[in-house]
């Protein structure tokens, strides 16, 4: 009957945030089988991972329903063999593919004893067929435009990465396939933008808002503003300075207003030197300056994960330093998403969002506060890529995230999907 075993995966040609069905028939029943998934990632670099599990009486698996006996996830998750995907180590890298957004190919292997028996891949699109992408070089705008290909205007929504900075084309394309035409806007961090996020003049946000509005595949209403991390706080800040911004999602972000990252040797010199991340009308707004502490000394000192977060926990701690440089989220006029995760390392989101959510509460401003307890900071990107990474290089350390890499999975797909659902709430699409 192996001569027979096949492994099936709908959709055949998925979206990357599309949920796969991942099934086995025809094999012995009541025996194990092991399934391997394999990709590599947008560098070359191989990923690898594997579950076994028990066939039933039919000779069946399906991976929503059955949970592995053995593997790199533990419970029964349609996409498990995809988020606990990590690098092969000592393996070789191949040449990335070339081209804007090119489809990522996984590989499942079904093996009875050792021996493969059945082998399915599918084509995972990064830009989705109907999705259009255009480069943006316009008054002095660096970005990349995504939009359904179709003649109907769509609301507009623009997508800030984070302290990485650059373009987010991917998270970009992605969120305009659910019907919406997205602005992935560079702020710092790569060409024709500054090289640090270091006194960002807030107009040039406003200009970015005046695009959408003025575009003509655009809908005249109110645009959206969604980021990550310190693009969630200058999706905050945004939403709070400038009139027509119907909706605001700021994922792991801030509702105070923090200190820039300029250039240095090493995080010490980097966050041991205050600097403002923003200005408005030539001034730099005031921020909560970071502060090295003993525990972050020790931490760096002995070449561990480091908790940046640790930086910003004295400023917390200070309620007038909160409050002078708390952004005025009460003057958004659309709908807010806040999205926090309990175990955030990189810093307290979960504190920062609150000084957000009760300066709302207080003044009216229509808002959500979605917190996943048990995740850490690296849930903003969209779902179902691999989760396993906790840490992340940084400035001479290597910095820790937080969380689990189940939990960590699972708030990505829940934040991106009611995040999705948010902005069609307030936007339209």
């Amino acid at each position: 009957m192996a001569d027979m075993a096949h492994i099936t995966v709908e959709p055949d040609r998925p979206v990357l945030d599309s949920e796969l069905r991942i099934r086995v028939s025809d094999f012995p029943p009541l025996q194990p089988v092991t399934i391997r998934s394999s990709a590599v990632d947008g560098l070359g670099r191989p990923l690898a991972a594997r579950a076994t599990f028990q066939t039933d009486e039919a000779g069946t698996v399906d991976l929503a329903r059955t949970a592995p006996i053995a593997g790199t996830y533990a419970d029964a998750d349609p996409m498990g063999l995809v988020w606990s995907m990590s690098h092969v180590p000592g393996a070789t890298s191949v040449e990335p593919a070339r081209g804007s957004l090119p489809h990522s190919n996984l590989t499942l292997t079904a093996e009875i004893g050792g021996d493969a028996v059945a082998t399915a891949c599918v084509e995972r699109l990064r830009l989705p067929e109907d999705v259009s992408r255009t480069v943006i070089r316009d008054g002095g705008l660096v970005g990349t435009l995504f939009r359904p290909i179709d003649d109907g205007a769509r609301p507009g929504v623009i997508l800030l990465g984070g302290s990485e900075g650059g373009l987010h084309e991917l998270d970009a394309a992605l969120l305009a396939n659910h019907g919406f035409a997205v602005l992935a806007l560079a702020y710092f961090g790569t060409d024709g933008v500054p090289p640090f996020l270091v006194e960002i003049p807030l107009e040039y946000f406003e200009a970015a808002i005046g695009f959408l509005r003025g575009h003509p595949a655009i809908g005249d209403g109110p645009v959206g503003v969604i980021g990550g991390s310190r693009g969630g706080e200058a999706a905050l800040l945004i939403g709070a300075t400038f009139d027509g911004v119907g909706a605001v999602v700021s994922t792991v972000g801030s509702g105070v207003l923090t200190q820039g990252i300029g250039p240095g040797r090493d995080l010490v010199e980097m966050a041991g030197t205050p600097v403002p991340s923003w200005t408005l009308d030539g001034q730099p707004l005031p921020y909560l300056p970071n502060r090295v502490t003993p525990e972050l000394h020790r931490q760096i000192a002995s070449h561990e994960p480091v908790e940046l977060g640790l930086a910003f926990e004295p400023g917390m701690a200070d309620p007038a330093e909160v409050e002078a440089c708390a952004i005025g989220v009460e003057r958004i006029g659309g709908a807010v998403l806040l999205v926090s995760a309990g175990q955030d390392r990189m810093w307290p989101c979960g504190p920062m969002s609150v000084v957000a959510a009760r300066r709302m509460a207080a003044a009216g401003v229509p808002h959500e506060h979605l917190h996943f307890a048990d995740a850490g900071h690296p849930i903003a990107p969209p779902p179902y890529g691999p989760a396993m990474e906790l840490s992340s290089p940084g400035p001479g350390v290597t910095l820790a995230m937080g969380g689990t890499p189940g939990a960590n999975a699972a708030a990505r797909a829940a934040a991106w999907h009611r995040s999705i659902e948010f902005l069609s709430e307030h936007l339209g699409a």
